[in-house]
């Protein structure tokens, strides 16, 4: 498979790499867990070329998150027949953006960022399911000042995996943090998404060489149907 990052390695990145044996598989368990990560208005925005939404969704992702939330649907739908949990999380301010660590470096209307706001909920397209936990965050990670290590012990879970927005921020700041409470973590290429390319591409990069497997939606699909066997 060519990888997304593959167009910004000079010859002397390559040579880093294989010298220094970056990029081995962490491997997958068996108890996964699909963590959904921000899917909502104010950050997916509309299904057209990014620059052409800026105006009304200044972070919306546009028609390349767009094409990241249909595989996401496709792995779901998998997640769901194989019996894997899903979880979503949102990136949501309660009552005051006071301690919007975001806002601080950003200059557009905050007030779409507080709760209650239609832009702060999970697209229709990817409605979680009654069974389905969302869990509402105000830091990049899902991890930082939620309980959810604690629903990852208690459903015994042993692998986390990473699909939604931003590649570079909230995705890879979770998985991250996943790796260091030892968790097998996987990130699906083609099931994230970023407004910047090159962010997203020396993220995923980053992920790859150093913390997790990052690998693409069909080959997570066969993963979650095998569990089933």
């Amino acid at each position: 498979m060519a990888r997304v990052w593959e167009d910004l390695l000079t010859d002397v990145d390559r040579l880093v790499i294989e010298k220094g044996g970056y990029g081995k598989s962490r491997g997958l368990g068996q108890k996964p867990l699909l963590m959904i990560i921000d899917v909502q208005p104010n950050y997916v925005g509309e299904d057209v070329p990014i620059e052409q939404q800026l105006e009304r969704w200044p972070s919306g992702g546009g028609s390349a998150a767009w094409a990241a939330i249909r595989n996401i649907q496709r792995v779901r739908e998998a997640a769901r027949a194989a019996g894997v949990p899903v979880f979503y999380s949102r990136n949501v301010q309660k009552k005051t953006i006071a301690f919007d660590g975001f806002a601080t470096k950003t200059n557009r209307d905050q007030s779409k960022y507080l709760d209650g706001r239609p832009e702060t909920q999970i697209v229709p397209e990817l409605a979680p399911a009654d069974n389905e936990l969302v869990i509402d965050k105000a830091y990049a990670s899902v991890f930082y000042g939620t309980p959810l290590q604690s629903y990852l012990v208690k459903l015994r879970i042993d692998t986390i995996i990473i699909v939604g927005g931003s590649s570079s921020g909230c995705c890879r700041a979770t998985a991250v943090d996943a790796v260091t409470r030892n968790y097998n973590v996987a990130m699906i290429e083609d099931a994230v998404y970023d407004r910047i390319q090159l962010s997203h591409k020396a993220a995923l990069l980053d992920l790859w060489m150093k913390y997790c497997d990052v690998v693409d939606s069909d080959n997570i699909i066969n993963y979650f149907q095998s569990l089933k066997k």
